[in-house]
């Protein structure tokens, strides 16, 4: 092959009780990216559609995660990239992780595979790095893996992949207001109490097993987050809102998708989802706040050649 269209996904990170560690993947949202190799060595980005985002190799995640593996590689080929732009950056579901991570993908698609998992997600680090600030995987890692991931760590980089309940359904709404990544990291406490660190490591404990047995009881009590919601839910207009509305419509839980603005509520069945959107969509019509809401499946395949 010398060239490929892919589906990059969009995803969830943090699921309540898991900051920088967990994620899942999200089957009806991502973006489209088209990779060229080419004769002259080198990364050129050569169409956006979609956003505003920059063609400077250096200045895109997507630039910075291919210029990773082809310093690592050295293949004796060049890559043009085109982005068909999605999803909206700065919406909390994982818009530069689609981008960091769509790239590395379909290059090492297109040389064969020399690269395993594990290897593509540390790439895509370095293209999310720029947008954060920091490296960190859980975007970029359920994108990649597909459904429920978990970075046990980040050096060495070790990604578990977590099973997925077959009727799990994920609703998100997003707010069209822009909340950045770096802005989002900043609000946050250098320091939590002891006890709220117990009751954060109970959760994430108690939801990777919940997910192993199929315990939607279990998965509900657990997506609560006493460590990062307090704060950033205040950037978030209609939080607690969305949040009370969607449990009383059926929803397992409700948390900040990322950094937000988006808000996803996990439900037990489509039915449930949908009525959970109902009820999303009913809080934000009383504002004058412009959103989006999707129902989605969790997307088990991660990256895909369309």
């Amino acid at each position: 092959m010398n060239q490929i269209k892919i589906f990059s996904p969009a995803t969830v990170a943090n699921v309540s009780c898991g900051f920088d560690v967990l994620g899942f993947c999200l089957d009806t949202i991502g973006d489209e990216m088209v990779i060229k190799k080419t004769l002259k060595k080198g990364i050129k980005i050569t169409k956006i559609e979609g956003y505003n985002l920059p063609f400077k190799t250096e200045e895109n995640v997507a630039g910075v995660s291919a210029l990773a593996l082809i310093e690592a590689l050295k293949p004796d080929c060049g890559f043009e990239i085109e982005i068909y732009k999605k999803i909206k950056p700065g919406s909390g579901v994982g818009s530069s992780s689609a981008s960091a991570a769509g790239s590395v993908w379909a290059i090492n698609e297109l040389l064969n595979k020399p690269f395993n998992t594990t290897e593509i997600t540390n790439f895509a680090m370095k293209g999310e790095a720029l947008a954060s600030g920091c490296e960190h995987a859980d975007n970029i890692a359920p994108a990649l893996f597909g459904g429920f991931t978990l970075v046990k760590s980040i050096s060495p980089l070790n990604i578990l992949q977590l099973p997925t309940p077959e009727d799990l359904y994920v609703t998100i709404i997003h707010p069209q207001i822009e909340i950045k990544t770096s802005q989002a990291r900043a609000i946050l406490p250098k320091e939590i109490p002891l006890q709220n660190a117990i009751t954060q490591w109970a959760n994430v404990g108690s939801l990777v097993h919940a997910l192993h047995t199929n315990n939607y009881n279990l998965l509900s009590d657990a997506l609560q987050d006493v460590v990062v919601e307090p704060y950033r839910s205040q950037l978030i207009p209609n939080f607690n809102s969305i949040k009370t509305q969607s449990i009383i419509a059926g929803a397992l839980g409700v948390g900040i998708s990322g950094s937000g603005p988006s808000i996803f509520a996990l439900s037990k069945g489509e039915e449930t989802a949908n009525k959970v959107a109902k009820a999303m969509k009913k809080v934000y019509s009383n504002t004058t706040i412009n959103f989006e809401i999707y129902v989605s499946k969790i997307n088990k395949q991660g990256m895909k050649i369309i």
